[in-house]
């Protein structure tokens, strides 16, 4: 009556010695890490560049404990945080400004399970330790690079259709056209109005002149402001991923502020660095008629900028932005068809390709600037003289030193850039002492409780209680190593998700004890009982548990940040308990209790 087939056993056996090895990396810890990554995306860490680190480590009479490389970035672990920070200095004056040497937190787990994929849990930011940042995102600067941009574009517009005008200022959140006379101003009206939907137009007049004042419609500030905000976060992930931080967290709060959380990471210089390297792409016209040694003695001219070019020349190039990074579709190095040198090519949108055209039909004779902007400042690549009109909207940057550096170019441009500047209004580092504290708590907190749960149903439930009790630690062996194969990431609150869990789970055991001992009570043989128990207490079993799933998954998906983890951890150990409490109970009673074909008395 109460025997399984052996299939049965068979599953469990397998499910049991699947989460043996994939909750086993968990129980290895940490080991203090530098992970070395190249500035340059677009250099590949290879095995010579690992045992380069080897030898200055070496060198340095540094111990190292295991080093691997890992996507494009080489990890070396070591066996105490004070070898650790000795170790980055040195690699770091070893390998020179072209590397990031980052300190990092990694699994301490042996090789033969990494290469079976088992892998530890993820480790949230009150756990690990690591860095966080609230950034905020200037929505000034974003709205009046839009009206830059628009600027730009009105000037073309109103030299096309030939409409005199004096000037058009950017004031604030304002553009102010300046005309000499009324029908000037109410022509350019009628022009923009419908090339410009995002702007609301305003006419006014003085003693001296007339005006057009253009300002942005209420819906077209808060698209530009979500645009900005998405384009920011999408930017910092790219940037985080170079850091091969293990689960960063990188989510909007509020309208404008953006919280990062990196887990492991203790270098907090290092990764301000990293968030801020990103690179776009601006094109300006070169001020030829200015005076630029008046500018090296610090005179430079009103609405022109000095820079320099990649060979150290100065070069003084206009303020007015005529393109940026955002009109760019596609970047792809490549060669120059007539010289041979090494050259990006930048594919433009459909906007930027009109305006890149109208650009260089009015300025046949003139020379165009290309700058790459970085965090460190705007560096003129190439400023070229424009010879004849350029359609199509494919623009051929040269001026690269190497193909490798063409290639690191296009890529910088192809990942985009801060849409607009961010500043850091909070960052805090967690120790990883602090981190261990909280699992230490955590761990005995959960170990305490099961302890606990355990003394009760073994007392009151005799052996039946230590059946249930026996279950609900593969419970928790399951969830444990079901976590790990997500890669989910655990955080103190789903440490009390692990808790409530655990307690949670022993239910099903009472609920079939319960009903094993009715059925006893109502004079039932024992082999029935416990048929009857098993079999009637299934259905109560999965409603309780069932309506307990649905409000994890609303708290899945309402939700965010600690609370998706609480709910994560809580949904999950509903699955595992309820195979556990259920189907290896039932497996480990019919074991001992099922071959007895005469069993007169269970101890229940």
């Amino acid at each position: 009556m109460n025997r399984f087939p052996p299939w049965k056993y068979i599953v469990i056996a397998i499910a049991l010695l699947v989460a043996f090895l994939y909750a086993l990396p968990n129980f290895y810890g940490d080991k203090p890490a530098v992970q070395i990554s190249p500035v340059k995306t677009t250099v590949k860490v290879d095995p010579a560049m690992l045992n380069q680190s080897l030898a200055i480590l070496d060198q340095a009479k540094l111990p190292q404990t295991g080093a691997y490389i890992e996507g494009n970035s080489i990890k070396i672990r070591f066996p105490g945080a004070d070898v650790q920070l000795k170790a980055k200095d040195a690699l770091q004056a070893g390998l020179g400004p072209g590397y990031v040497v980052a300190l990092n937190l990694l699994s301490a787990s042996p090789q033969w399970l990494t290469r079976i994929h088992a892998l530890p849990m993820y480790l949230g930011l009150d756990l690990r330790g690591g860095v966080y940042f609230l950034l905020e995102t200037d929505m000034q600067a974003a709205l009046a690079k839009t009206l830059g941009r628009d600027r730009g574009e009105m000037r073309t517009q109103l030299r096309q259709d030939q409409i005199r005008y004096g000037g058009v200022d950017l004031k604030g959140e304002q553009l102010v056209i300046h005309f000499a006379t009324r029908d000037q101003r109410d022509a350019a009206l009628a022009k923009l109005t419908g090339g410009f939907s995002d702007l609301n137009f305003a006419p006014s007049e003085t003693a001296s002149e007339f005006l057009l004042t253009a300002t942005l419609k209420p819906q077209a500030v808060t698209q530009i402001e979500q645009l900005t905000l998405q384009q920011n976060i999408t930017t910092l992930r790219n940037r985080v991923n170079e850091l091969g931080v293990a689960e960063p967290v990188i989510q909007q709060q509020g309208a404008d502020r953006i919280v990062v959380q990196l887990p492991g990471v203790q270098d907090t210089a290092k990764a301000k660095e990293i968030l801020g390297r990103t690179a776009s792409l601006e094109i300006r016209m070169v001020d030829d008629q200015g005076d630029l040694q008046a500018a090296l003695h610090g005179q430079v001219p009103p609405g022109d900028d000095l820079l320099y070019t990649r060979g150290g020349q100065p070069i003084l190039v206009k303020k007015d932005v005529i393109l940026t990074g955002d009109s760019i579709d596609n970047a792809s190095p490549g060669f120059d068809s007539q010289t041979g040198q090494p050259a990006v090519y930048v594919d433009l949108d459909a906007r930027g390709a009109r305006v890149f055209k109208d650009v260089t039909r009015d300025n046949v004779g003139r020379r165009l600037a290309i700058l790459l902007v970085e965090r460190s400042g705007a560096q003129v690549i190439t400023a070229p003289v424009i010879r004849e009109e350029i359609g199509g909207g494919r623009v051929q940057i040269t001026g690269m030193d190497s193909p490798q550096e063409a290639s690191d170019i296009a890529l910088l441009l192809r990942a985009g850039a801060l849409a607009a500047p961010m500043n850091i209004i909070e960052e805090r580092t967690v120790g990883p002492s602090l981190g261990a504290d909280n699992i230490r708590q955590g761990f005995h907190s959960n170990i305490w409780g099961f302890v606990a749960v355990v003394l009760f149903m073994s007392l009151y439930y005799r052996v039946f209680g230590i059946i249930s009790s026996v279950s609900l630690a593969i419970n928790g062996f399951f969830l444990v190593a079901l976590l790990s194969m997500l890669q989910a990431t655990l955080t103190l609150p789903g440490l009390a998700g692990i808790a409530l869990t655990l307690g949670m789970a022993i239910d099903a055991n009472v609920l079939i004890n319960e009903r094993i001992r009715e059925e006893l009570r109502h004079g039932s043989t024992p082999q029935a009982a416990i048929h009857a128990g098993y079999e009637r207490a299934w259905a109560t079993i999965l409603d309780s548990n069932l309506t307990t799933l649905i409000a994890g998954l609303a708290l899945f998906w309402l939700g965010s940040g600690p609370v998706r983890g609480f709910a994560v951890v809580l949904c999950l150990g509903i699955l595992t308990s309820m195979f556990s409490a259920v189907t290896v109970s039932r497996a480990m009673v019919n074991l001992y209790y099922g071959r007895r074909p005469r069993l007169a008395k269970v101890h229940i």
